[in-house]
């Protein structure tokens, strides 16, 4: 079966539509508004469908320890952990403010609900698309409950998770998303940057054969495009990946996120893999008649043949002929057959010098 659904408004997803792009800016917009806004238009001139961004309401997503938490890693930005987390979370006017300038760019905006309100104020005030799960959140019941059913499409990754919790997770939203089911599970580990053993694309066709009634996707973390072309090849029908201006900004994702020539290379790359994926047809096309008329075989005659001949195996050769005749795949039909007239060494053995 099939799967595929209007993920946004205008764009399917699943079936023969084209792989769905997602460059995750998250949080590597350093906090600045304007370095969002140039990573939102970088995106869709790369090619990609949507920019996604991380959405956080901070008390509800961490307790108090965690926030007063000392951060002294080179990638703070505050003192604590809070004052570092709160200086990267843009406010619901800034939110509203770049889903305006998404809109004016022409590609779909959305974000990961890092928690239950962040999930309702993206699908209730800000009326995103679709909502991101992330790897974090995939065993959190109450949360995909409510995330749920708010009726939106969701896009689940499942990072640091088994595939028990991936079949409860699952089987959570399924139950508590109202209407059509609309949901995308995404094969992903949580590893920044993602080494290639740690991957395991094999996992995009166990989750289509456990979760026949989702569509199947890959959020990578890794170096270079090749390891997400691979995916799609496996019938990935949603790839995200991370983006950035400079790898060598503050900041741990950065150093696993693509730049946005390799965020264009990624596109384009995929575009030729859907192409070069075809259908499951396999016939002779129109692009290798040239070649066979080259060097295409036929049955002839691989001595004189007298008119009159009852044909055996040792009359008959193949070898690229001029004219075409008979294919070679026909040739034991030939044998017992009676020659009309006489045949040349080498000659074409012409279906009208055969008895009828």
């Amino acid at each position: 079966m099939s799967v595929e659904f209007e993920l946004a408004p205008g764009r399917m997803v699943g079936g023969d539509h084209p792989c769905f792009v997602v460059a995750e800016i998250g949080q590597n917009h350093q906090g600045d508004i304007n370095i969002a806004k140039e990573m939102i238009k970088k995106a869709k001139e790369a090619g990609a469908d949507a920019a996604k961004f991380q959405k956080s309401e901070l008390t509800r997503r961490f307790n108090r320890a965690a926030l007063a938490r000392p951060y002294t890693s080179p990638n703070a930005w505050g003192p604590t952990y809070g004052e570092h987390k709160q200086h990267l979370e843009f406010s619901h006017d800034q939110y509203k403010e770049l889903q305006a300038y998404a809109k004016q760019q022409g590609i779909y905006f959305f974000a990961s609900a890092m928690d239950e309100k962040a999930a309702d104020f993206l699908a209730d005030e800000l009326d995103v698309p679709f909502i991101k799960v992330a790897s974090a959140d995939a065993n959190n019941l109450p949360y995909l409950k409510h995330t749920a059913s708010k009726g939106k499409p969701m896009i689940l990754s499942s990072g640091m998770q088994s595939m028990g919790i991936m079949e409860r997770a699952v089987g959570t939203v399924t139950e508590n998303m109202p209407g059509e089911k609309r949901l995308v599970v995404m094969q992903c580990t949580s590893t920044y940057p993602l080494p290639p053993a740690d991957v395991h694309l094999r996992c995009i066709n166990l989750f289509k054969e456990k979760f026949p009634h989702a569509i199947i996707g890959y959020s990578g973390h890794e170096s270079g495009i090749a390891i997400s072309l691979a995916a799609v090849s496996l019938g990935a029908k949603v790839v995200e990946r991370h983006v950035t201006l400079d790898k060598s900004w503050k900041g741990s994702d950065h150093a696993a996120s693509l730049t946005f020539d390799e965020l264009k290379d990624l596109c384009d790359n995929i575009r030729i893999v859907e192409t070069a994926l075809g259908k499951p047809i396999k016939e002779p096309r129109p692009s290798e008649q040239g070649l066979f008329k080259k060097l295409g075989k036929s049955v002839v005659a691989a001595c004189a043949i007298p008119a009159g001949t009852k044909l055996t195996i040792d009359h008959l050769s193949v070898k690229a002929a001029e004219p075409f005749g008979i294919p070679p795949d026909q040739i034991y039909e030939l044998v017992g057959q009676t020659v009309t007239k006489a045949i040349e060494e080498d000659a074409t053995i012409p279906k009208e010098a055969l008895a009828a």
